[in-house]
């Protein structure tokens, strides 16, 4: 018998027991369904998974890779949720923009996910009870917030569950098969503007024609010959393109906050952050008296900017990241307080800290 035979034997042994370990892992999940099923509990539990992931990364000896292993964790717990009850989650659609692939990576395949004509959909399919989680864009590193959905937080009553980060990164896809045969580029505008600097130096006398997402831009390049779209790269595996290059943005360090919202509140002990979204009283030194409560308690803001309240000409609210938990009893009087000097107060969500995803292939 051949050493590869050999290997191969105790190879096909060993999947032999991870399928018994599985099915028993899946056998318990089962269970915790039906006791969460009893108490009228959500199923996404993102502390519990980010601590299950940081223990196995710790008991880690190699020499599979950390990556590796938190890719195959992150399915299996996708899985886990999928038999304790069937979850719908609202993404920005189509099927193929960063918002999904997001969601894919780190909710894994196992979430039936629904795609939303724009923003405002997500948060009203999460109210109506079409998905019990929604993810939405919050802010790109690069070109800041996404209005729209701060602005949204005001007028839909969700709470945030969890963040996430996704490295944004750019790849040229076409039918063709030849980058000199390309006249022209589809993609999101923001998109095109972050790869400009590329797109003049590679593909100077392509016309550029913006459309409302990198996934209709692959839906496009895969009907029109001498067309390409600039999104992420699985789209080529999504609609069987042909990748013509790579990592074309002219900044490589590009990231993407995405939120995780819900219709109702998370579990409410051990969370890192907290978002809030408040107006001020109007009244000489509102700001400066709501951001000495924070400064006296010790909480570090992350974030703090403010949007034009629609129904009032010059008056904003102002949407805050602070670095605790905000639901916490030693928190009641600071709330109280904030209450005092804020026409209104709304907490929407303590979570904790969001996980980095790299995107970057």
């Amino acid at each position: 018998m051949s050493d590869l035979t050999k290997i191969r034997q105790e190879l096909n042994a060993i999947d032999q027991e991870i399928i018994q370990l599985l099915n028993r892992r899946a056998e318990l999940s089962l269970e915790v369904g039906k006791i969460k099923d009893k108490e009228d509990d959500i199923i996404f539990k993102p502390f519990r998974e980010r601590e299950i992931l940081n223990r196995l990364v710790a008991q880690n000896p190699g020499p599979l890779p950390k990556e590796h292993l938190i890719a195959i964790y992150r399915e299996i717990l996708s899985s886990s949720r999928r038999l304790q009850r069937p979850q719908d989650v609202l993404f920005l659609g189509p099927e193929g923009t960063f918002c999904h692939l997001a969601g894919l990576e780190y909710l894994g395949q196992s979430v039936n996910f629904i795609p939303k004509r724009n923003i405002e959909g997500v948060f009203q399919g999460v109210i109506d009870g079409e998905g019990e989680l929604g993810i939405i864009p919050l802010e790109n590193s690069l070109q800041g917030s996404v209005g729209q959905s701060l602005d949204l937080f005001l007028r839909y009553n969700v709470f945030i569950h969890a963040e996430l980060y996704y490295r944004i990164t750019h790849t040229l896809v076409s039918i063709e098969q030849d980058i000199d045969k390309i006249n022209i580029i589809y993609s999101h505008p923001i998109a095109l503007e972050q790869c400009g600097a590329w797109l003049k130096l590679n593909l100077p006398k392509a016309t550029l024609i913006p459309v409302e997402s990198t996934a209709e831009a692959a839906r496009r390049a895969k009907i029109t010959p001498q067309t390409a779209a600039i999104g992420n790269r699985k789209l080529a595996n999504i609609f069987s393109l042909n990748v013509l290059a790579t990592h074309i943005e002219d900044l490589p360090d590009n990231w993407t906050r995405f939120l995780i919202i819900s219709a109702h509140p998370s579990e409410k002990e051990g969370k890192e952050k907290t978002s809030i979204l408040f107006i001020l009283a109007d009244q000489p030194g509102a700001l400066s008296r709501v951001l000495q409560i924070f400064a006296e308690a010790k909480i570090n803001l992350k974030k703090l900017e403010s949007r034009p309240l629609p129904e009032e000409k010059w008056r904003y609210v102002f949407f805050a990241d602070l670095e605790c938990d905000l639901n916490k009893k030693e928190y009641q009087s600071l709330i109280a307080e904030l209450k005092k000097n804020c026409y209104l107060l709304k907490v929407l969500g303590s979570y904790p800290k969001g996980d980095h995803l790299n995107a970057r292939i």
